[in-house]
């Protein structure tokens, strides 16, 4: 075995994998198309390719061969046999199966060697004759109301396509049931598989740009409604849109270049005008995701706004009530201190001394009255000169 290939064995033993992370559909039960394989920091014996086969099946002329015992058999129905193809369909393989895919249909350490790790942004490379496609597919889970995304590889040979996927989504099984069910695309080759998986990643956007559509419509509702929570959920819907423009905006390169060498590798007209269409269906993905981001930016802004509105509003009315507080405080404490003046006046001749010269003074309790009522008269025209009554 070559040095790369040793390197990518030992690197097996890393502790993380991709199946361990729910958010990338390892918390989901599995699809009828999986692998039972143990994962690679469990001890295994040597394995063969077929152990995380989805599905494999040579195509001659569009249409499905008889069935191969072993991908050996299949390997050697291909070459010399012109209008004959292969389509080996893997889903979460282990290290050790992808290298002896490698070794078979020769592909570049590399493309393997990213196909392995995964977590890959959406690029296409050519090694060669071998275009290595990287895709992002998503779903939206009503449930939970998010956004699931998973990651699927694509090898296209000149008379082979390895498919490595590491997610549910998108369901290959049925891109297969629909090359299948059309002979005369299937009889394009490779480049056809690509077209069929590519519109199927695209088409899979469309009901998670609905789905968002409407989250973000409700969220329209939340932030005028005033609701307390809407901050957090707009953090959490942005976050799963920049996700999703990363997995959008990279197949426009994708397909420009796919474009760019349709004349130089004789794609044929028919297939052509299939890739403009999934061309035209991405950008408008890509646009609408845009626009996502655009909005839930500008909603954020005047979420801001109301908040610091109702802020406000919130501000001027313990304002209003501590003026109002105020006020009464000043009447009380006018009040206080006009009742105060004959009560201190009243104590001071309640005092039943023998030597106040004023007990025995015939003018002595009209006097007492008459000064209680000068000063709290003063006081009155003074506390009302100051607007505290």
């Amino acid at each position: 075995m070559s040095d790369w290939r040793v390197r990518a064995v030992r690197a097996s033993k890393r502790p993380f994998s991709r199946s361990d992370n729910p958010a990338h559909g390892g918390g989901h039960h599995p699809a009828p198309e999986h692998s039972m394989d143990p994962r690679p920091d469990q001890p295994v014996e040597p394995v063969t390719l077929e152990r995380s086969v989805v599905e494999a099946a040579v195509y001659r002329d569009g249409r499905r061969v008889e069935p191969a015992a072993s991908l050996a058999d299949i390997y050697r129905q291909l070459p010399g046999k012109p209008g004959t193809m292969a389509w080996i369909g893997l889903f979460r393989p282990a290290e050790a199966q992808l290298l002896e895919a490698a070794e078979r249909f020769n592909l570049h350490e590399l493309a393997v060697e990213d196909a392995i790790v995964a977590h890959q942004r959406p690029k296409l490379e050519r090694y060669g004759d071998t275009l290595f496609v990287v895709l992002r597919a998503a779903r939206y889970l009503d449930d939970v109301e998010e956004v699931d995304f998973g990651e699927i590889h694509l090898f296209v040979g000149p008379d082979f396509v390895l498919t490595v996927r590491h997610s549910q989504a998108p369901d290959l099984s049925a891109v297969r049931s629909r090359l299948e069910d059309d002979p005369e695309l299937l009889a394009l080759g490779p480049e056809a598989v690509l077209y069929a998986v590519l519109d199927a990643v695209v088409d899979g956007y469309a009901p998670v740009i609905a789905g968002l559509q409407h989250d973000i419509d409700e969220i329209e509702t939340e932030v005028f409604g005033g609701d307390p929570q809407v901050s957090r959920r707009i953090y959490e819907l942005s976050r799963e849109v920049i996700e999703l423009q990363r997995a959008t905006r990279p197949l426009l390169e994708i397909m420009k270049s796919l474009e760019a060498g349709f004349g130089k590798y004789g794609t044929d007209d028919e297939l052509q005008r299939y890739l403009r269409d999934v061309a035209d269906h991405a950008t408008y993905a890509a646009e609408r995701v845009d626009g996502f981001r655009q909005m839930l930016q500008n909603i954020l802004t005047v979420n801001a706004t109301l908040v610091s509105q109702r802020q406000n509003e919130e501000m001027k009315q313990l304002a209003e009530a501590g003026h109002v507080q105020n006020d009464e405080i000043k009447k009380i404490s006018s009040w206080a201190a006009i009742l105060f003046a004959p009560t201190l006046i009243g104590t001071v001749y309640g005092m039943n001394f023998v030597a106040m010269p004023e007990l025995k003074w015939a003018f002595g309790y009209p006097f007492a009255i008459g000064l209680m009522a000068l000063v709290c008269t003063g006081l009155y025209l003074v506390f009302k000169r100051r607007n505290w009554l």
